[in-house]
């Protein structure tokens, strides 16, 4: 854990509410360099700490010290070379659960590819695969478009999609891209101004799937009104498949938003953070 010893770790902890602010900061900068693996040593700490002043210190250090890892993390997954969706979607998730294992949403994920698998048939049609996939998801297990909490932040946290079976478009989106592609399926996410669909684009088809309506089918001049209708000059990209960086870029950004609306300016700056990490 460090070069420290237990009772060096304790006396420094107790320094976290000493009057003098030099002092603070020295002591939050020492036990920050220790890194993350001091989390356990602070959080048993706070249990065991009467003292208010000193379990607020040890709360920011712990975030500080996760928020710390989450950039990290985000870094080596922007760098990777496949940028994996579900890699990218645990990082996302880690920011309000941070204690979350990659490997439990694995599981998870597994399981809704293996209920659509056993009632999946090759031989059929593009669109009636698409049905059966839609009938697994929304009708089986009962996915649905959280439209009540639209903008909470929850809907962006793959986990909580999971327990609930609500969510917003990308989630639902990318639960329904990764089980399709598992099946071998071309189907891709696509960025739309206001909303976030699918794509089902190979060399004999081509048409669009909505996860937050049902899995509703629909195809380019479909696309094309709906521009029409915002108003919004039809470019290419409203049309093509996205990559993984700008689902993962656009999920950041629907939390931009939940947390401005719940008034919550520290938490919209750091996600701001971790939107300049991707962008730059």
């Amino acid at each position: 854990m460090s070069e420290l010893t237990e009772s060096e770790l304790h006396a420094l902890v107790s320094l976290l509410d000493d009057g003098d602010m030099e002092v603070r900061t020295h002591v939050r900068d020492r036990i920050t360099s220790l890194g993350v693996g001091i989390i356990p040593f602070l959080e048993e700490k706070w249990e065991h700490s009467f003292n208010p002043e000193i379990q607020k210190e040890i709360e920011i250090l712990v975030h500080d010290l996760q928020f710390a890892l989450l950039k990290s993390r985000l870094l080596d997954w922007k760098n990777s070379e496949n940028k994996d969706l579900l890699t990218g979607l645990w990082i996302i998730n880690t920011y309000q659960y941070p204690d979350l294992e990659f490997e439990k949403l694995n599981a998870e994920m597994h399981q809704i590819y293996f209920e659509v698998w056993t009632a999946f048939k090759n031989d059929l049609p593009p669109s009636d695969q698409i049905r059966i996939i839609n009938n697994v998801l929304f009708n089986t297990l009962r996915f649905s478009a959280n439209t009540k909490n639209f903008h909470s932040p929850g809907n962006s946290m793959l986990s909580n999609v999971l327990d609930t079976k609500k969510g917003n478009p990308i989630t639902l989106c990318a639960i329904y891209m990764l089980v399709a592609q598992k099946l071998g399926l071309p189907v891709y996410g696509v960025n739309l101004p206001n909303l976030f669909v699918l794509t089902y684009k190979s060399q004999d088809s081509t048409f669009y799937i909505n996860a937050f309506n049902k899995g509703l089918i629909f195809n380019k001049k479909d696309v094309s009104n709906y521009l029409n209708h915002l108003k919004i000059e039809p470019k290419t990209k409203y049309f093509e498949p996205t990559d993984h960086l700008q689902i993962i870029l656009r999920s950041f950004r629907n939390l931009v938003h939940s947390f401005d609306k719940l008034g919550e300016p520290e938490k919209v700056q750091e996600i701001k953070e971790l939107i300049a990490i991707l962008d730059s």
